[in-house]
């Protein structure tokens, strides 16, 4: 272990890497679910309800910001643990991101119902 004075050795730069890569997966996430959103306000106008494809857009909107936001504060606390070489902490974004999917997918498979039922 280096004196207190010495700041540590950086780590090895393939972590540093391979952080920056899964911050960029997030990245693409959150973009694909900004990109659906704009899909389901464009050509989904009449989803099940009047308001429906609007809700759909704008969760799936908020759902991609979310994961990249997300997927940013998880890159910082990574880079920060690989720097002070301490274990990885658990990710709480993963989970929110497949809740906030699942519960769209609902929202969706419910609309697309009443939507097929009305006819």
């Amino acid at each position: 272990m280096p004196p207190a004075d010495q700041p540590p050795p950086h780590p090895d730069y393939r972590f540093t890497l391979a952080n920056e890569r899964t911050l960029l997966a997030w990245l693409r996430t959150g973009l694909a679910l900004v990109a659906g959103g704009v899909a389901v306000a464009q050509f989904a106008p009449d989803l099940g309800v009047r308001w429906g494809s609007s809700a759909v857009a704008v969760a799936l909107v908020l759902a991609g910001l979310g994961t990249a936001l997300g997927g940013y504060r998880r890159w910082r606390v990574n880079e920060q643990a690989i720097v002070a070489d301490r274990p990885l902490p658990p990710s709480r974004v993963l989970p929110a991101v497949v809740t906030a999917v699942a519960a769209v997918l609902v929202v969706v498979a419910v609309l697309v119902g009443l939507q097929v039922l009305g006819r």
